[in-house]
């Protein structure tokens, strides 16, 4: 390589630097201050480092036919940053792409063209007041939606965590459970800083002031008495699934809702966001967010049916061990989950398949379902195996699928990857509740085979976020506007 093509590198590589530092303060401002999050074709930038907005601009060359320059989403990040606007949540990519590569847009202004684009927003403020939220065990789903709600901490995060609810605590309990909010084997270190208060029995972790409570049962606790009112309890513990058991949250001062963070048992909703959210009612008091695997396939299959038509089909589930099974062999209630978790593949059964027409009916009957318990702490694997209406072809399939994972109204719910190379643990913190692999794809006719990644605890905690959003009355818009239907 010569000097001259070494240097133009170099100097390539220092722009895009120099820009990704510039864009950071920015895109830290617009969450702080307008509870604004900001990506680049679907990959989040809140918090994000100089190399992950860099790689983020990269990506987008694998799914348009130009390169998207950091140079050219800059000025409409910076304008946006002295804009008036509600809380939402703005594609800087697409606006961007869109604004250098689209005919229709070359003559306006960067000022004209995101006041056209983000007309929903403009010149509006943020009327919704804070949400108490106490999170009703503190397991691993319970510590990823502390880091969800912690990571929002700022004067105008609407999500505020209050309280964490465990049974008694004995000596250097309180420092435990910091512990490990702090340090996390799958999911890596907290991203800022936690301290413990013992005399109040409270962590303190970036700004937010979270006590931590004792108690046997949710009716005993009084929130009110720590200040907190109106609360939604995220019940994590998965103790009580029904109506009789979970409206025992309601028995407490303080508490108007609870969402379970497990499939509801019988009259409950369960609510999978993206496909049925709509049938949240403001007099809803308690709701269930489903199961992380519901969330995963739920919404693949609903834009399959509608777009290709379901017939029947067979869930397959290659999931993560959970807490419930033993780390040796031991004694377990149910039929091979005493086997070591760690060492075994484990057959067993899941409600998935059953649960998704509690989202969906129109896939009532249609399917059925089983599990392997495979030896990974997190990331599972599911494979649809499905007899469809039309008959189609690989490329067609996933052509639609890439299309629905960046311009529908799924684009939070389901990712596309075309890396032929990609594993499970590279899946770990991934946000969507659904990841395509358009590499294990198969079609032939009516019968198709799609394999679908997920974080099932980082994605589906995700879900459980927007889930408690919406029972809050917040709504953010995604911006630009869906343009794939189906």
């Amino acid at each position: 390589m010569n000097q001259q093509l070494e240097q133009q590198l170099l100097n390539s590589w220092q722009e895009r630097q120099e820009y990704a530092e510039q864009m950071q303060p920015l895109l830290g401002k617009l969450y702080r201050n307008h509870a604004i999050e900001i990506s680049v074709y679907g990959r989040p930038l809140l918090a994000a480092s100089a190399i992950d907005i860099i790689k983020a601009h990269r990506s987008v060359r694998l799914k348009e036919p130009n390169k998207l320059r950091l140079r050219e989403s800059w000025p409409l990040l910076e304008h946006m940053s002295r804009m008036q606007l509600a809380p939402a949540h703005i594609d800087l990519g697409k606006l961007a792409y869109a604004y250098h590569y689209d005919a229709q847009y070359s003559v306006m202004s960067v000022d004209s063209y995101l006041r056209q684009a983000l007309a929903d927003i403009v010149d509006r403020s943020d009327q919704h007041t804070p949400q108490d939220v106490v999170l009703y065990g503190f397991g691993r789903i319970g510590r990823i939606l502390a880091r969800l709600l912690i990571e929002r901490q700022g004067v105008n995060n609407k999500l505020r965590l209050k309280a964490i609810v465990v049974r008694g605590g004995k000596a250097g309990d309180l420092e435990k459970r910091a512990s490990l909010l702090r340090r996390d084997s799958v999911h890596g270190p907290f991203n800022g800083s936690i301290t413990i208060d013992e005399s109040k029995n409270a962590i303190k972790a970036n700004g937010a002031y979270i006590q931590v409570i004792y108690a046997d049962a949710p009716q005993h606790v009084d929130y009110s008495q720590y200040g907190i009112n109106n609360a939604i309890v995220i019940d994590n513990t998965g103790m009580w699934r029904d109506q009789d058991g979970l409206s025992q949250h309601l028995q407490a001062k303080g508490v108007s809702k609870v969402l379970l963070t497990a499939p509801g048992k019988g009259a409950i909703k369960n609510i999978v966001y993206g496909v049925n959210h709509q049938a949240i009612q403001p007099e809803d008091t308690i709701l269930s967010a489903a199961s992380c695997t519901t969330n995963a396939i739920t919404p693949v299959l609903k834009v399959m049916d509608e777009k290709f038509g379901i017939e029947s089909g067979h869930v397959e589930t290659v999931h993560s061990f959970t807490n419930d099974q033993n780390l040796i062999d031991n004694f377990h209630k149910g039929d091979r989950r005493g086997r070591s978790a760690a060492l075994n593949m484990v057959i067993t059964e899941t409600g998935a398949a059953t649960a998704v027409a509690k989202a969906y009916p129109q896939l009532a009957g249609k399917l059925t379902g089983s599990a392997i318990r495979v030896p990974t702490p997190n990331v599972s694997l599911a494979i649809l195996n499905l007899h469809l209406r039309e008959q189609s072809d690989k490329e067609t399939v996933n052509n639609f699928l890439r299309d629905v994972s960046l311009f529908s109204e799924l684009q939070h719910q389901i990712n596309y990857t075309a890396s032929k190379e990609i594993v499970s643990t590279d899946l770990v913190g991934t946000r969507a509740p659904a990841v395509i692999d358009s590499q294990a794809t198969i079609v032939a006719g009516q019968r198709a085979t799609l394999y679908v990644w997920y974080d099932n605890e980082f994605g589906y905690s995700c879900q459980v976020m927007k889930v408690v959003e919406q029972m809050s009355g917040l709504f953010s818009p995604t911006l630009p506007k869906a343009k794939v239907t189906f």
